[in-house]
Parts: structure tokens; C-alpha cells; sequence
């Protein structure tokens, strides 16, 4: 019982220092003109919580700025359309083309008689075998290497097809 008195304690402190950090270190020189410095001044119309949003100084602004810099992937169209042309016979779980990514689920190609499922990464917006990787993995675990650079040259070669047929743009 002592020690979930002392973590609680602990959070505590902790949560009071970073609350704080946020009013440390508050220059006087990016203040407009007419605003008063003294934090004990009636007339202060400025308040602190003000002030360290203004300077984006906050914890609370720290992890804003994380989420608003997520990385968002131009994804080849043509690669894009090619993978879920050629893997059509895996049920597809997940896409993000905002990431590039297809998972899908388990299922068997026609003529096959192993089962497969597959994660697609589309990480560059050119035509090219660098912007591809394709992990395969069977039921008894990763498929081998030729049947993964099989699956990407079919890909790939899907994609040169669906370009030339657009105009070649």
C-alpha cells in the first residue's frame, strides 16, 4: 500500500515539474507592446498559460508538433493499383495510402496450393523496384526469397503495364 502511495507521489511531482516547464525560460522580448511583465500586476492581461502557448514551449505543444509531422508517403499510383491487381486473391485487411502500406490476410493463388499472406510498402513515388517491398509469409512462416521477388517483378511489371496504357505519363 506504501508503494502505491509513493508512484502516486511520485506522478505527482513529475506532473507538477512538466506542467512547469512550460514557464521557464519566458523572454520579455517577444512581448507586444503594452503588456505587463510582472505576473503579479492586476493589469496583466497576459496571462502565463498565454504566454507559453504563444511560445510553443508547452509539453502539451510538443506532442501536437509529433502528430502534425507524421510523414505522409507519396505512393506510386501505378505500383499501388498493380499490387492489389496482382495480390487480388489475398482479402486485403488494411490500406493506407496515405502511408503506402497493404496487409492482407490469408489465401491461396490460383493453381497454388500453399497459402500466402502479404504486407506491400510503396514508399516513393517512382516507377521503380527500389520504392517496393513486399514481405510474404506462409502458414509455417516466411515464404522463401524467390517467391517474394517473384511477386515483386510480377508487380512491377504490372505497374509498367498500367503506365504505358495511361499514355506513358
Amino acid at each position: 500500500m506504501r508503494s502505491v502511495f509513493r508512484q502516486l507521489a511520485l506522478f505527482l511531482v513529475v506532473g507538477a515539474v512538466l506542467a512547469g516547464c512550460g514557464q521557464i525560460g519566458q523572454s520579455t522580448a517577444n512581448r507586444s507592446p503594452g503588456t505587463a511583465t510582472d505576473p503579479n500586476n492586476p493589469n496583466d492581461f497576459e496571462s502565463g498559460q498565454e504566454r507559453a502557448q504563444a511560445s510553443g514551449t508547452t509539453i502539451r505543444d510538443a506532442f501536437l508538433q509529433r502528430r502534425n509531422e507524421e510523414r505522409i508517403v507519396q505512393v506510386n499510383r501505378y505500383i499501388w493499383t498493380a499490387s492489389l491487381q496482382v495480390l487480388n486473391f489475398l482479402p486485403i485487411q488494411e490500406v493506407d495510402p496515405y502511408t503506402g502500406v497493404i496487409i492482407t490476410g490469408f489465401g491461396t493463388p490460383p493453381g497454388g496450393g500453399n497459402s500466402y499472406r502479404a504486407t506491400v510498402l510503396i514508399q516513393d513515388p517512382a516507377l521503380d523496384a527500389r520504392s517496393l517491398n513486399v514481405a510474404l509469409q506462409t502458414r509455417g512462416g516466411p515464404a522463401s526469397a524467390s517467391t517474394v521477388r517473384a511477386v515483386e517483378d510480377a508487380i512491377l511489371t504490372r505497374a509498367r503495364q498500367l503506365r504505358i496504357a495511361d499514355g506513358g505519363r
